[in-house]
């Protein structure tokens, strides 16, 4: 097996683009309310959001050997998604890494582990999103494979996944629905925004969507 592989498939910037400022929510229902991350990995900051291209990276449990040459592979706009191994309370990620992601113009870093210098990167401004947060150091002495699917947060991600983040949660898109999810992430942005004007103008929610017929569906009784 080929433990580092460098040649990923990626979106075009211009599709990328379409993703940013797009709410998670939004993406996870556009997409089937699919791919959702267990809601355990959090920002570190409620403010940080990110869109990019997922670089995976599996590391052993309390080692971040393999996290260091993800990070210095990675390209601009990159998100990396860190399978860290099965023990949440170790902090591979600190801000000497975060310093180097910004240099490189990294978009962000997903882990299913803690993370330690927690103000450092907030005060950096990058956005990172993990599951704890631990000062417990790690170890730089075993192999694990970069750019094969890693299973983080529940999700299978594969290596040029779309990833967006923000306070409500992350979410992956396959590479190869993100033209479609991000046309119905629009036009469900566009039909909410609709819908929000109708409300703002009097009407319910419950009479816009027809609600009524599930209740008669359901065979609900209401009183006279």
């Amino acid at each position: 097996m080929v433990n580092v592989i460098k040649t990923i498939p990626r979106c075009g910037d211009e599709l990328l683009a379409r993703y940013q400022g797009q709410a998670s929510a939004t993406i996870h229902e556009a997409m089937g309310r699919r791919n959702a991350f267990d809601p355990a990995i959090k920002p570190l900051d409620r403010s940080m959001r990110l869109a990019g291209r997922a670089l995976t990276v599996r590391c052993h449990t309390g080692d971040n050997l393999m996290l260091i040459k993800a990070i210095s592979m990675a390209q601009k706009g990159d998100v990396i998604v860190a399978d860290m191994g099965n023990a949440v309370a170790n902090g591979p990620f600190g801000e000497v890494l975060a310093v180097e992601c910004v240099a490189r113009g990294l978009a962000g870093l997903i882990v299913n582990c803690a993370v330690r210098d927690s103000q450092e990167i907030i005060r950096l401004g990058f956005p990172v999103f993990s599951a704890q947060i631990c000062i417990s150091g790690t170890a730089k002495a075993t192999l694990g494979t970069i750019n094969h699917p890693v299973s983080c947060g529940g999700v299978i991600v594969n290596p040029g996944d779309v990833i967006v983040a923000d306070a409500d949660g992350v979410v992956s898109v396959p590479l190869e629905e993100a033209e479609d999810v991000v046309d119905a992430a629009d036009a469900r942005t566009a039909k909410e925004a609709e819908v929000m004007e109708r409300l703002r103008a009097g009407e319910s929610l419950f009479d816009i969507y027809g609600y009524q017929k599930v209740f008669d569906s359901l065979n609900c009784t209401e009183e006279k």
